[in-house]
């Protein structure tokens, strides 16, 4: 056997390797996120016509699948293109909703208040993702409707707020009008809304068009802010507007988290050989869309990075393990949810990796490995429903088989959950149930969002990092802090103990131990004394 096969099944035994392990070590706090898509009806709805009843039927269908495999963090388009999925007074209607711009839904109702009551119910956390810059998706303005700002705009400042490129209009990074009317709309989100998360995807200048050049130099030419080159003064601009939506997010709702899913390539390691990647991707988001991301980490003005890291392993121009390290390093202590190309699972001619569903499952155990990365964002949902190639009975079986909490932001967070007490626990023939409170709450900070209810064989607290101890999760904000543990053995001794979370997902002190021997009609409980069961 030569050397270079031996490499080779050496290679594969390790991918197989972390595959069958991958179940037994999973995190007990991971992003398991996936990304609705409303733009031309990617994800949701299927199509624009269709009725109230209908639109809801499939989102509740769409948040059922995504919560069998585990997902705790649905992304949902709601403003796809200078549009809104919501009511409100700064945007038209979408045409995606309804088929028409401007045009509300019938019978009318609240898709943004009913996708957010639905994810909330399902224990998902919602984030609203917003593309701020595109306005429209092509050059069609007159079926745009009345409210939307290019016919509301007067002639003379039409061309100060947007700007035609490559058959679409996009607001104009450079103006603070549009800076301002786009915090408006986070800030009315944020507002009227008990979202959990602010979004933004990958379009920020457009995206280049061959032989069409941006015309934007007049701008550039009447207030170059002490710039020399346009290219830094573009970066600058989106630069503001990311800081303005972070401090008003952080001024309205502090614990809503801020995040962007750039393109997946930083920069090429030609263009910057210290701190670009071993790529040679065609486009970038430094160079070309002018998002300078590192800095925003750096900065802190955003929570998290989402990049959209859409090749196989191994994939020679962009390789998923080495831009899933990339981004590792460069998280400057923010979090890193690596988006990964479930819509290239079959479906990628130029690729023969993505014809095997464990594509996304080997990705999966790559990101665990990285104690820089904190889980993962599927696009799009489509292929989780569709369950193309048997892609989400894989992730179920082999890498989502038990439930998984969100990771922490400490760094936000002003101060832990108090403490629950477990204060009533009794059993019955079938089943053990616990109830508890908070006796040292002192502040709104304190308050809980959520419990988790951790179960220990024998007498004796066990590993509270294992997910195989996580046996329930409360609702978020529950009106009754009470869980029934029906998957007791009689004869079992068990432990009990409770864990809070508040919105940050930062964990308090866990309750003090109780532990019970189950009987044939009840349980057995036993008692405390100087630290030692009796």
């Amino acid at each position: 056997m030569t050397k270079h096969i031996r490499l080779i099944l050496a290679f594969g035994l390790l991918v197989a390797l972390l595959s069958r392990s991958n179940a037994q070590t999973a995190p007990l706090a991971e992003m398991r996120g996936a990304w609705i898509a409303t733009v031309v009806n990617i994800d949701w709805p299927s199509s624009s016509n269709l009725s109230t009843q209908r639109q809801q039927m499939e989102f509740d269908s769409i948040l059922d699948v995504l919560k069998a495999m585990g997902t705790n963090a649905v992304f949902v388009q709601i403003r796809p293109a200078g549009d809104a999925f919501y009511p409100n007074k700064l945007a038209p209607w979408s045409k995606y909703l309804t088929g028409q711009q401007g045009k509300a839904p019938e019978p009318m109702y609240d898709p943004l208040q009913y996708m957010i009551d639905g994810a909330h119910q399902r224990r998902m956390e919602f984030h609203a993702w917003l593309n701020p810059y595109r306005a429209t998706f092509d050059l069609d303005t007159a079926s745009l409707a009345p409210t939307h700002p290019i016919r509301t705009l007067p002639k003379d400042r039409l061309s100060e707020w947007v700007f035609p490129y490559g058959g679409k209009y996009y607001f104009n990074p450079a103006s603070p009008f549009v800076r301002r009317y786009l915090v408006n709309i986070v800030s009315d989100i944020l507002l009227r809304y008990d979202v959990d998360g602010i979004h933004f995807d990958d379009y920020f200048y457009p995206y280049p068009t061959s032989g069409q050049p941006l015309n934007d130099y007049g701008f550039f030419a009447s207030d170059p802010r002490g710039f020399s080159k346009i290219e830094d003064w573009r970066r600058d601009n989106v630069t503001k507007l990311i800081q303005d939506v972070s401090k008003a997010i952080r001024d309205v709702k502090p614990y809503v988290k801020f995040g962007i899913s750039p393109t997946g390539v930083w920069r090429n390691i030609d263009k910057d050989p210290i701190n670009g990647s071993a790529t040679r991707a065609g486009l970038t988001s430094y160079d070309d869309l002018y998002a300078d991301v590192l800095l925003w980490l750096q900065k802190g003005y955003i929570d998290y990075v989402a990049p959209q890291v859409y090749w196989s392993i191994g994939f020679p121009p962009a390789d998923y393990q080495v831009l899933a390290d990339w981004w590792g390093r460069h998280s400057y202590g923010q979090q890193v949810y690596i988006g990964q190309a479930a819509y290239k699972v079959g479906n990628d001619a130029n690729d023969p990796s993505w014809n095997n569903p464990d594509q996304l499952q080997r990705q999966i155990s790559l990101n665990r490995l990285n104690p820089r990365v904190q889980g993962s964002i599927l696009f799009s949902s489509k292929t989780m429903v569709r369950n193309t190639l048997g892609v989400r009975d894989s992730l179920i079986k082999n890498v989502y088989s038990r439930q998984a909490l969100l990771p922490a932001l400490k760094s936000r967070s002003p101060k832990p959950p108090a403490a629950p007490q477990i204060c009533n626990i009794k059993g019955t023939d079938r089943s053990v149930k616990l109830g508890w409170n908070t006796c040292d709450l002192l502040s709104g900070d304190e308050m809980p969002y959520y419990f988790a209810v951790f179960r220990f064989n024998g007498d004796q607290i066990g590993d509270i990092k294992d997910p195989a101890n996580l046996i329930g999760l409360s609702a978020f904000n529950p009106a009754q802090w009470i869980y029934e543990d029906q998957s007791v053995a009689q004869g079992a001794y068990y432990t009990y103990v409770i864990q809070a979370y508040n919105r940050f997902h930062v964990e308090s002190q866990t309750s003090t131990a109780v532990m019970i021997k189950k009987t044939k009609k009840g349980i057995k409980k036993k008692r405390k004394l100087f630290g030692l069961y009796w």
